[in-house]
């Protein structure tokens, strides 16, 4: 049987899960219940909750990392470029093309493989090789958004809860952290590996709500996919500000589904202003 954990607005820290089938959670907050299934990563009770009830300060923000403190699609095309470079090409858009489009997922050096088969390139030896090149390339052109360090600091001092939630391995996520700078300022990192599923299945944002015991209704989460960001976190009913300068994907970056959107990281300061809980 699947052990139900019962994660009571204060949000204790989650029970462990079993093997088997059913309702994982059993998700109490003020507003409502939500029935979360491990293996669908959907919720039973698909509605929002009503935004009035939402207009409460907040004590904790979560975010999301790739795109959103930093630019990995960016340093994901300059290390295609050294790729390629290496490999006597210069179309390291077309390698690039492979991470968005091919079966293998947008992290997977698979990718390159495929990339190299495609062009009858050798991949004895040098497929290695290539892999080196491009995670070596794609880690040293990591480096945070204009005020990513800034906001963060400014979070820190006046004492909420911080956390990120990343589709992104644990061991990734780390060494991109540590390139920034950014490790020292979060109190907890949810990644892939941790609990198996990724966004937008609830899963992750429950993980990360319980291990910094926050309340859905006081936390501000900030990401730049509407989908895998901002959508479940309000059905979760908690506030979402759109990064809409890591989306580089959106075809307008029109979305109005979000309670905030921002172009730049230190705006979240003008909206943590407004929806403070006291610290003093």
């Amino acid at each position: 049987m699947a052990v139900l954990a019962l994660i009571y607005t204060s949000l204790p820290a989650l029970l462990t899960r079993t093997a088997g089938t059913g309702p994982d959670f059993l998700f109490f907050t003020t507003i409502d219940y939500i029935l979360v299934n491990r293996d669908s990563g959907t919720c039973v009770n698909q509605d929002s909750p009503p935004r009035e009830t939402l207009k409460k300060p907040i004590s904790a923000l979560l975010f999301d990392m790739d795109n959103t403190l930093f630019d990995l699609v960016g340093a994901q095309i300059a290390a295609c470029d050294c790729v390629v470079r290496h490999l006597g090409l210069d179309d390291g858009d077309e390698l690039f093309s492979c991470f968005l489009t091919g079966s293998h997922g947008f992290e997977s050096t698979e990718n390159i493989r495929q990339y190299m088969e495609e062009r009858r390139i050798p991949t004895n030896g040098m497929y290695d090789v290539a892999c080196r090149i491009y995670a070596t390339e794609k880690l040293r052109h990591i480096t945070p958004y204009p005020g990513v360090i800034k906001t963060l600091k400014a979070i820190r001092e006046k004492g909420f809860s911080t956390g990120i939630v990343t589709d992104a391995e644990k061991a990734d996520a780390t060494l991109r952290l540590g390139k920034c700078g950014l490790s020292g300022f979060f109190d907890c990192m949810i990644t892939f590996d941790m609990v198996g599923v990724k966004k937008p299945a609830p899963t992750p944002f429950l993980t990360a709500l319980g291990t910094i015991r926050a309340q859905p209704e006081h936390t501000l989460f900030i990401g730049d996919s509407p989908r895998r960001d901002i959508e479940p976190c309000r059905k979760l009913g908690i506030r979402t500000v759109y990064a809409r300068y890591g989306d580089r994907f959106s075809k307008t970056q029109d979305y109005t589904g979000a309670d905030f959107v921002i172009d730049r990281m230190d705006e979240i300061l003008g909206i943590v202003e407004n929806l403070t809980v006291s610290h003093s």
